[in-house]
């Protein structure tokens, strides 16, 4: 009886949510259209050219057996510290390099290939999934900030804070998985490796043309649900703010903001990345009465927890595998922490230090980074990406008419 009482209050609140929301879009079109407007942009410009060839390679990798080569080669590594198999290593490697939601979809993808169990992959999704160096340096740092040099302390917080997190990640389900068999871990081996490399391309005897076709498809397939979230909450987040819901809910923040030793002013920034990271980072780098160390505290935050608007492309892509999504939203909490906590600790020998000329241990390649190749690679996306977008998008139509052409002539 409590279940059927449970179930029909979430109807009705789903109902209200979703009736609230289109009231709201029909008394604000206009702001409603910018936001639109603003979220297709990020998509089309960034977030579409910069996923999509790791998304395409990706797909070739694992059907060219190349990923279950590096799993053998990654297993004495990736077995005892996470607690998942050497493919994670491959996942975890591409979802650094691409950003959201990469992590999910290889993750996701693998355990499709039954290279992993649900707990692993459960484990993988949770420290798999962050944002790109690209983004850091070249979005956050140079574009909202103006300080390439801010960049450094941001990216090695954020990559710390993701590694913590595996670690602890590791100990989840370990009971569950004590009572199941257990899988004996490899020690290194070659020519295991070039085995298993063989063997897994020859299961897949499809001619190039057709791997290739279906990995440009599925990868655009995932990239226009993305980009349907991106627009979804770009929308959302300017409605709650025009609905003046933003300053009635973001009190709630100003408590957590009083224990982290944070400004209160920080509070409708903070609850904006909670939504969507790029407009979050951007009004945290224009709150005047933080200092920048605190700004950079609450962006690293912002960057690790990810958005609503990243959870909830990760929890579509792990509902397509049915991989639970309630370790990854606890991971994301645990993230946040990590990296805000990193940022404040290494503010001092990785921003206070460099920024006046002091020597550090940092490897020269690091300070040249920020302020060169990232913000250049940033500004060539943003001026050529939509061209890439747009031939993609022809590409998967054209794909996409001539597979449905094909069965048709089967059928």
């Amino acid at each position: 009886m409590k279940q059927n009482w449970g179930a029909k209050w979430k109807t009705v609140l789903l109902a209200s949510a979703a009736t609230l929301f289109a009231f709201s879009l029909i008394c604000y079109p206009k702001q409603s259209l910018e936001a639109s407007i603003r979220g297709l942009n990020m998509w089309w410009e960034v977030v579409f050219p910069s996923l999509l060839p790791f998304f395409i390679v990706s797909e070739l990798l694992i059907s060219f057996g190349v990923v279950s080569f590096l799993g053998v080669l990654l297993e004495p590594l990736m077995r005892p510290l996470f607690r998942v198999p050497g493919v994670g290593g491959f996942a975890w490697a591409m979802g650094m390099a691409s950003g959201y939601p990469s992590g999910a979809k290889l993750t996701a993808r693998l355990y499709q290939e039954k290279q992993l169990t649900t707990i692993e992959a459960e484990r993988l999704s949770s420290f798999t999934n962050s944002s790109n160096p690209l983004f850091i340096f070249g979005a956050v740092s140079a574009g909202f900030f103006n300080n390439p040099q801010l960049g450094l302390v941001l990216a090695v917080s954020h990559y710390l804070g993701n590694i913590s997190v595996g670690l602890i990640m590791r100990f989840h389900g370990i009971r569950k998985e004590q009572r199941q068999s257990k899988r004996q871990p490899r020690s290194f081996s070659l020519p295991y490796a070039l085995r298993t490399l063989h063997r897994t391309r020859l299961k897949n005897e499809q001619p190039l043309g057709k791997l290739l076709g279906d990995a440009v498809r599925s990868s655009v397939q995932t990239l226009l649900m993305i980009g349907g979230f991106i627009i979804l909450f770009s929308v959302m987040n300017k409605l709650l703010y025009m609905m003046h819901l933003t300053e009635q809910l973001a009190p709630l923040l100003r408590h957590l903001l009083r224990l982290a030793q944070l400004p209160e002013q920080l509070d409708i920034p903070v609850f904006s990345g909670l939504f969507e990271i790029t407009l979050g980072s951007q009004m945290i780098s224009q709150t005047d009465e933080a200092m920048l160390m605190e700004k950079a505290v609450a962006t690293s935050f912002v960057l690790a927890f990810g958005g609503f608007s990243v959870q909830a492309q990760v929890a579509s892509i792990l509902a397509e595998a049915n991989i639970r999504f309630q370790p990854f939203f606890i991971a994301r909490l645990l993230h946040g922490v990590f990296a805000a906590s990193f940022t404040y600790l290494l503010w001092k020998p990785l921003y206070i230090k460099t920024a006046d000329g002091m020597p550090t241990n940092i490897p020269a390649f690091l300070h040249a980074a920020p302020g060169n190749a990232w913000n250049e690679g940033w500004r060539l996306l943003q001026q050529y990406g939509p061209l890439l977008t747009l031939f993609f998008l022809c590409l998967y139509i054209w794909l996409v008419i001539k597979a449905a052409s094909e069965s048709r002539g089967r059928s």
